[in-house]
């Protein structure tokens, strides 16, 4: 490369181009239809009221007309408002404040008496057309709590509408022949005329938790709405005050100024690939050895640190190169720019050329590509050379070069720098008269949170899409009822054998799902068919998909089909509470005789998406949202889940590059929460990558899990080359529970990657993290969330079935891996499987040996308790002994103390152990696991498919482990029965002597317990329980012997 004249000005000393014109503005409104109410509460003393409703929203205030004397008044009234910031609308609060008008009673109120409020957030707004009818629950606060006066019926939705058309709509008519003053002017200007904010600013994300709050702190919990159409009424205005006061204030006048600038926390953080040869101190390896994970020393600030936007990750410095496009350079046909500094170089992809005159040459390419090149400041790198070349020939066409130190930085939220046109240049031994034509770009330095970085195109990553970082979004999941009632006037074929009942069957079809309803029962006076039974699927939007319902007679060998229908999805009503939705007569259609062919009868139906419902596509223990799907039915956010990904160590080789060289790995991250996922950029041939890469989440639950995963990536080799794609190879994942995080805490730690195989359990390598959870909602707030059911409300009024709900769950699983899979980049249904854990209900000698050491390890407490009295008993502390006897003797002396002893122990206990808290968010754990020793032939077992696919001799000896495994089982299980039927056998006469003496024995002890005070009975027996080993007999007790003689059902059992 030949050096560049550098007679060139830095790009921000460029004369700016001329600013484009600006589109008009658009103004969203916000439209509230108050249709009508019902069942309000008298308020006029006389067993009645007289109501109209008050609507606030951004400042601006509008009143309904008044109906007098009703407690189920129709408004029908319309009321708009202007959205000041369409940002924050969805945290904006909407009260509906409904009143009695004082004028129509004879009372001695100065203000017209509060019949209730409901309050509202901006996010219960829809687009409009998509808008229905929902009844809220009108409330309002006393001493004795919150009381609920009636119902209000409102339609609410927004649109955006252009201001220049609102401006011209509201602006009189211009005076001719007279200058208006300036005081005039401003008195004359518009209320609603929105300013434009001529400073440049980020797109504001509302706080998750300023306006979540009701007005005593309570989270607002969300009312149930039902959706129904009303009659119109006509009203009176309300009265005049009313109107004069909210009537007189301008909608804009509680606009927030508009150079007021408010940073409200990203949605989206990512800081990128960290500076080669930063290396991370580890702390010294802790209890559980290298499967465990342990904390980062230095990375750990305090609790009163100040959060800033990126402090979970390095700051990386990069050189961003953005090439728009040339102008009159040589003819080319491919021509490609390389730019290059010390540090490294990179190529851009061939330009593109407009289509143009026939004949023209081809001297105007476009790029619009984004370079960044990593850069140090006090680096050996000084000047940036950018070339443009033909790509066919490898002629030089020209060039430019800048120097580093007159580079201007940019930090978001900065604007973007406008790129400018550049002269290019020829070298010393190039023709000058073979150089011509100018290039536009743009040059600075940035850091990895610039928005041009994640589309960038770095010198270490290929130009493909997989490789780049991507958010993605979960598909809006429904359940979908449908309620099979009843069929009638079905052809049933007439030559049925004698006493044949047919067997009617409803077979219903959803994409790929499809179920069979039971056969249907007959009235003796009617040939109608009845089934009354559910059948419910997952859909997801868009709601593109039709249900197909067949009905077919089953009862010959062959089933016949007598008939089917089509409904649209888009065509389902949806519910959001138990209310029934009506149900609705379908015409069957034939098979082959298409929609005109003769009747085949009809079938009634109810359906509906249910959006009361909380679709899970995730283990019900490893759940990131518990939310419903309706999104009027959300709670507010209580606080953000912030996740640092700072980059891995040690990971192994996956990929093999031939004999004798050594393997690679392209390592990417995978980070998903309710909803979102996120994909990390990916390194290649790195076994330390480092991403940092930052990201927020919105967190509703705190009863939650985040999953992290770290794969291999593998599809970038295929991609555009026809090839078969080949799976991304899955390195490890964890778990990290947010109720486990204390609040506004930084956890930086380094967790084992660990994945379980055929051969067994292998260490792939370690990921480093940092994770804070910031939560505003104070110590009520969270109690109150901890008392409140985890699932929404329709999964304890109408539940679902284990069985249904994990069928459900195996299909959204496959709903999102086909939505995801249509992404750029996609996400392979492998990675989506593994992170949603869709093989966690599968059967293992392993899980199965797991689960049986948890039960041990939770009821040590019973054996380590037992332990502790027989030593107590066996007076083996003597001093010990006779305290227990003293504390014994002052229970049994003060009753009432025995409750609270009890519990302070226990709150002891808890105290105690609060020396042994964890101190980081726990990962996976081998040894809970119980993935450290097994046998080789149970992990082989573990992923055999199903059904086997092993060779019957293993299969055989398969089962044979699994017989004598149940027999263990099936002797424990029958130890426990022979127990209860000895109780059973005391007062059952099955052995008559036993059942005499039980009674004579139970007679005089009623008699001693009756004559004797019971205090000294309970003395008795606890000195006779811890009396001294010398006055004990070592053979089993009479009592115990009396029990193992009494017969139980063994000797009756085949």
């Amino acid at each position: 490369m030949t050096a560049f004249s550098e007679h060139h000005r830095p790009p921000h000393q460029q004369s700016p181009p001329p600013p484009p014109q600006k589109p008009p503005k658009k103004v969203r409104k916000l439209a509230v239809e108050v249709k009508n109410a019902r069942k309000l509460t008298p308020r006029d003393g006389q067993g009645s009221a007289s109501p109209f409703a008050v609507v606030e929203f951004g400042g601006q205030t509008k009143p309904t007309n008044t109906v007098p004397k009703s407690l189920a008044p129709e408004w029908e009234e319309l009321l708009e408002f202007t959205v000041p910031d369409p940002d924050e609308m969805e945290q904006a609060d909407l009260l509906i404040t409904v009143r009695s008008n004082r004028d129509f009673f004879n009372g001695k109120a100065t203000d017209d008496p509060i019949i209730g409020k409901v309050r509202l957030k901006g996010s219960r707004a829809a687009r409009r057309g998509e808008e229905a009818l929902e009844y809220y629950p009108i409330e309002k606060k006393t001493f004795w709590g919150t009381q609920i006066r009636g119902e209000i019926g409102l339609r609410i939705y927004y649109y955006d509408d252009d201001e220049e058309e609102t401006v011209q709509a509201e602006e009189p008519p211009p005076q001719e022949h007279q200058a208006p003053d300036k005081k005039e002017e401003l008195r004359d200007l518009p209320a609603a005329v929105m300013l434009d904010d001529v400073r440049p600013r980020m797109m504001e994300i509302p706080p998750p938790a300023a306006d979540a709050l009701s007005d005593d702190g309570r989270e607002s919990s969300p009312p149930i709405v039902t959706v129904e159409d009303s009659p119109r009424f006509r009203n009176i205005p309300p009265p005049i005050e009313y109107q004069q006061h909210y009537e007189m204030v301008p909608p804009g006048m509680n606009i927030p100024p508009p150079f007021e600038h408010h940073p409200p926390p990203p949605e989206l953080k990512r800081m990128q690939a960290g500076r080669v040869g930063d290396r991370v101190k580890v702390l010294t390896r802790q209890k559980g050895g290298e499967l465990s994970p342990r904390a980062i020393a230095g990375k750990l600030p305090e609790k009163s640190e100040k959060n800033s936007a990126y402090d979970l990750v390095e700051q990386m410095q990069y050189l961003f190169v953005k090439i728009v496009k040339a102008r009159g350079i040589a003819p080319s046909e491919a021509p490609i720019a390389k730019i290059r500094t010390s540090a490294g170089g990179v190529t851009s992809k061939p330009g593109l050329f407009r289509p143009g005159q026939p004949g023209d040459p081809p001297t105007s390419p476009e790029w619009n590509q984004v370079f960044a090149l990593s850069h140090k400041q006090n680096g050996s790198s000084s000047t940036l050379e950018i070339s443009i070349w033909d790509g066919s020939s490898g002629q030089f066409l020209g060039g430019v070069c800048f120097d580093l130190s007159d580079v201007p930085v940019r930090n978001p939220p900065d604007i973007p720098l406008a790129p400018q046109w550049y002269r290019l240049e020829s070298g010393d031994s190039v023709e000058p008269n073979k150089v011509a034509g100018d290039i536009q770009l743009s040059v600075w330095i940035g850091t990895q949170a610039d928005e041009a970085f994640p589309e960038s195109l770095s010198s270490n990553e290929p130009p493909v899409a997989h490789t780049r970082p991507k958010v993605y979004q979960s598909p809006k999941l429904w359940y979908f009822r449908v309620t099979v009632i009843e069929a009638q006037d079905l052809p049933i074929p007439p030559n049925l054998p004698p006493l044949t009942k047919p067997d009617i069957r409803v077979k219903a079809q959803l994409g790929f799902q499809s179920i069979r309803t039971r056969s249907g029962s007959m009235n003796a006076n009617s040939s109608a068919f009845h089934w009354n039974e559910d059948i419910v699927f997952v859909a997801g939007e868009p709601l593109e998909d039709s249900l197909i319902l067949l009905v077919e007679d089953r009862t010959g060998m062959d089933p016949i089909l007598l008939g089917h229908i089509v409904v649209p999805m888009n065509s389902v009503p949806q519910r959001l509470d138990e209310r029934l939705v009506p149900a609705k007569w379908y015409g069957l259609e034939g098979g082959s005789e298409g929609p005109g062919g003769p009747y085949m009868g009809r079938l009634n139906l109810r359906a509906c998406l249910e959006g009361g419902y909380h679709v899970h596509d995730e283990a019900a223990h490893l759940c990131s949202d518990f939310r419903p799907t309706a999104k009027q039915l959300w709670k507010p956010a209580i606080g953000t889940l912030e996740l640092g990904i700072l980059g891995a160590r040690g990971l192994m080789p996956i990929k093999s590059n031939g004999p004798g060289a050594k393997g690679s790995t392209d390592a990417y991250c995978i980070a998903k929460y309710g909803p979102k996922w996120v994909r990390t950029r990916t390194i290649m041939d790195c076994f330390d990558p480092r991403w940092n890469e930052q990201y927020t989440w919105q967190v509703y639950d705190p009863c939650t899990v985040l999953a992290i995963g770290v794969f291999d990536n593998w599809r970038m080799f295929a991609a555009g080359d026809g090839e078969e794609i080949a799976a991304d190879y899955k390195i490890g994942k964890i778990h990290i529970r947010v109720s486990t995080l204390e609040v506004d805490k930084v956890y930086t730690s380094s967790y084992p990657l660990l994945v379980l195989s055929r051969t067994g359990l292998k260490k792939m390598g370690e990921i480093e993290l940092a994770v804070r959870f910031s939560s505003p909602a104070m110590l009520p707030d969270l109690c109150t969330i901890y008392g409140q059911p985890l699932l929404p409300r329709m999964h304890y009024l109408r539940p679902l079935g284990v069985a249904q709900q994990e069928a459900l769950r195996v299909a959204a699983i496959k709903m999102v891996a086909a939505w995801l899979a249509r992404s750029e980049p996609p996400l392979g249904s492998e990675v989506v499987r593994y992170m949603l854990d869709a093989d966690s209900h599968n059967w293992s000698m392993r899980k199965s040996k797991a689960n049986w050491f948890r039960i041990v390890a939770v009821l040590s407490w019973v054996v380590g308790l037992a332990k502790w009295l027989d030593s107590i008993r066996r007076w083996r502390n003597p001093v010990t002994t006779i305290l227990v006897h003293i504390l014994y003797l002052v229970l049994v002396w003060y009753p009432d103390m025995v409750v609270p002893t009890g519990c302070l122990y226990v709150l002891l206990i808890a105290v105690w152990y609060y020396r042994f808290r964890p101190k980081i968010p726990a990962g996976k754990d081998a040894r809970v696991s119980q993935a450290q020793i097994v046998d080789p032939d149970e992990w082989d077992e573990e992923f055999d498919t199903i059904p086997s696919s092993r060779p019957s001799e293993v299969v055989h000896a398969r089962y044979d482990r699994m017989r004598i495994l149940a027999a263990r089982v099936q002797t424990v299980l029958g130890d426990f029965a022979t127990q209860g039927e000895r109780l059973q056998a005391l007062v059952t006469w099955r052995d008559p002597a036993a059942t005499k003496m039980f009674i004579v024995v139970g007679l005089a002890v009623t008699i001693v317990l009756y004559l004797v005070p019971a205090k000294m009975v309970a003395v008795a027996l606890g000195f006779y329980f811890l009396r001294h080993p010398m006055f004990r007999d070592p053979m089993p007790p009479p009592t115990l012997n009396f029990f193992r003689r009494l017969p139980s059902l063994s000797d009756r059992l085949l």
